[in-house]
């Protein structure tokens, strides 16, 4: 079962206000933005991963925390969830659409930022 909503777009040729407490591309902003809602989005650009490969590649990251950003991306509809019916059941994360579109701009940044650093000093 793939989980997450669809998406309204504002009217042809009109833009959100993001600006404006009451916009619902707010939410999704901030859920991009967040501590970890990048590092998710960076760890899912190549890969489908399970729940714990997802928090074995973002490290310092709660389960808890994990679970809340993952649902947060889900239901903003940048992240697609597919349950397996075993015991346990096991549930694979990937990029919708919309969420490759939003991540290749962070993976761009993320790859600048990393390429551009000064390598630290060894002291």
């Amino acid at each position: 079962m793939v989980g997450g909503v669809q998406h309204r777009q504002a009217e042809t040729g009109e833009r959100y206000d993001v600006f404006h407490t009451d916009c619902p591309a707010r939410d999704v902003v901030d859920h991009v933005t967040s501590r970890w809602g990048i590092w998710v989005l960076i760890s899912l650009r190549s890969n489908d991963l399970r729940f714990y490969e997802l928090r074995e590649s973002i490290q310092g990251i709660s389960e808890k925390m994990l679970a809340q950003t993952l649902r947060a991306l889900v239901q903003d509809g940048l992240v697609w969830r597919e349950v397996e019916p075993t015991t346990p059941p096991q549930v694979t994360y990937g990029l919708t659409e919309f969420g490759q579109d939003i991540g290749e701009p962070l993976t761009a940044l993320f790859d600048r930022i990393t390429q551009r650093l000064s390598p630290r000093s060894a002291g």
